[in-house]
């Protein structure tokens, strides 16, 4: 008797609901995929329109996915669909690891860019940017390495803009108004 697992899709029908896991066998290897290619779950749940919780819950490898996620996830990491299903034991196929190296190193020279204080640092961190988008079009896309924590955009405040701070713990007894 095979067995199978068994899932029910809630209310809203992006977010899975496993109700038993009889085999435990990986069904995809979605996240192993992401993590590959350097996309973050805060990136990917921007890309789909959806939060990170249900992200989270899609890649885990004994979800049960419906076709259209999986063809979704395999948009979002630009990746052939077989290199998302779970083989046994076998890498990801030759060219999604190339890939997933080449975002890596233009991650890496993206950081380089955005940090370089000299005219030259700055004019070889371009080239560099510039000799691999030529190689993989598709890396002009790719964002730098996060400096400290994850990257927020403009509109996004950290928890510390929402924290009250008393001028005494800063200047000690002088307060300031």
């Amino acid at each position: 008797m095979s067995s199978a697992d068994v899932f029910v899709y809630s209310d809203t029908p992006v977010i899975p609901i496993p109700l038993t896991s009889l085999a435990g066998r990986p069904l995809h290897r979605i996240q192993e995929v992401r993590i590959q290619q350097g996309m973050s779950l805060r990136a990917a749940a921007r890309q789909f329109g959806t939060d990170v919780r249900t992200v989270r819950a899609q890649e885990q490898a004994s979800t049960d996915l419906r076709l259209s996620d999986l063809y979704r996830w395999q948009r979002a990491l630009n990746v052939p669909a077989v290199d998302l299903l779970e083989e046994s034991g076998e890498a990801l196929s030759r060219p999604v690891a190339e890939r997933a190296k080449m975002v890596r190193v233009m991650k890496t020279a993206a950081s380089l860019l955005e940090v370089a204080d000299s005219p030259s640092a700055r004019r070889m961190a371009e080239n560099l940017v510039q000799q691999l988008c030529d190689v993989m079009p598709e890396l002009k896309e790719v964002s730098p390495w996060p400096t400290v924590g994850q990257r927020r955009s403009l509109e996004e405040l950290g928890r510390a803009a929402e924290q009250v701070i008393d001028d005494r713990a800063v200047f000690g007894n002088e307060v300031f108004e």
